[in-house]
């Protein structure tokens, strides 16, 4: 009894997650399948026997290539009692023709691609999906923003190129010194949507362990040298690392390359370029990153933002970064409360290009 419950749990645990057996998806196919072709025998107006291709079609999504033959056998069988059932295809209308084998031939050899395709990159059957969705949302998940002290306001938006749901651009955030420091790095990785997902998900699980665990002034040249390492053929990167004390607001930033930070100084309303120096992260080791220092009063406002907010085909980058400052302006009389979003939506709703925004506002 210990042995059955066991092995019943296990074969559970393994079904749940997409590793067990697909008998079952097998099962309800295979009944499908003599179930079409009564139905044609009996009305062939309503029931046409090209139907048989829609068994086939779920089959190449959910089964294996080995359970996959046995279901196009099944459905080959069917075809064959169908076709000597009606008589030839000549003799009338809603019988089988050379042209409903063609298509449930064809039908059946995509199946068999995108199973062998599955089986070969080593996807569970019914996981291919979900393990895109679990991708997209650890990005999400570690791109969120800590919660800060009463008297801060942070927002974070990011909007990947062509409404897909990967990005090649993510921040990661942590409180340090006894969550006295907010520690905020936004990246923008090589390439852009799906192609730089994978790679953006790799560096800010690496680019989460590195923050706090070193000195600021240490983060970028280990992330320089950790991107290195990784001998990608597109494997540069630009960032930007924001330190910032929540008790006096003073900060420092430092950058790899990345379009500089923008502060609004609330006494005179001006917006003011914060930059580092330092290169590209991952071009060349022994990179040194300089740090610029400034200090956000009451009332100020700070943003980070990738080149994907403010640069295009037809302007350069210092006309997008007039254009964006023009419009954060129209948000001061409301503490930029939801303004990140509505600043990408205004500055670059359309730009086929990654865009991230991080805003933090120090309440008056």
């Amino acid at each position: 009894m210990h042995r059955a419950r066991i092995g019943l749990r296990k074969s559970g645990v393994d079904y749940f997650r997409g590793d067990g057996s697909d008998w079952i998806a097998l099962a309800g196919l295979l009944l499908t399948i003599p179930a079409i072709t009564v139905a044609t025998v009996v009305s062939p107006i309503w029931f046409d026997p090209a139907a048989l291709a829609l068994p086939i079609v779920a089959g190449g999504l959910l089964l294996r290539p080995s359970s996959l033959l046995g279901l196009y056998a099944t459905a080959a069988g069917a075809l064959i009692v169908e076709a000597l059932t009606l008589g030839p295809y000549l003799d009338g209308p809603a019988r089988v023709t050379p042209g409903t084998v063609l298509v449930v031939a064809a039908c059946g050899f995509f199946g068999l691609v995108l199973a062998q395709f599955r089986a070969r990159v080593g996807v569970p059957w019914r996981r291919g999906g979900t393990m895109l969705f679990d991708l997209r949302e650890r990005i999400r998940v570690q791109s969120s923003l800590p919660r800060l002290p009463q008297g801060w306001h942070r927002e974070m938006a990011l909007r990947p190129a062509g409404g897909q749901s990967f990005s090649g651009d993510f921040v990661v955030a942590a409180r340090t010194h006894g969550g006295r420091t907010l520690e905020a790095v936004l990246t923008d990785v090589s390439g852009k949507g799906m192609d730089a997902g994978s790679r953006a998900l790799l560096l800010s699980g690496a680019f989460g362990g590195l923050l706090g665990s070193l000195a600021p002034h240490a983060f970028l040249p280990a992330a320089n040298g950790y991107l290195l390492r990784q001998d990608w053929d597109e494997g540069f990167a630009t960032s930007i690392h924001l330190v910032l004390d929540l008790e006096s607001g003073d900060y420092e930033i430092y950058s790899a390359g990345h379009p500089p930070a923008l502060q609004l100084h609330a006494g005179s309303g001006q917006w003011e370029e914060k930059s580092g120096e330092g290169p590209l992260l991952g071009v060349y080791g022994g990179a040194e990153f300089d740090a610029v220092k400034g200090s956000l009063a009451p009332g100020d406002v700070l943003m980070l933002f990738t080149d994907g907010l403010v640069e295009a085909s037809d302007r350069d980058i210092a006309e997008g970064i007039d254009r964006l400052t023009g419009e954060a302006d129209r948000y001061v009389s409301t503490g930029f409360e939801g303004a990140a979003w509505h600043l990408i939506e205004a500055c670059a709703k359309d730009v086929n290009d990654d865009r991230a925004l991080l805003l933090l506002s120090r309440r008056a």
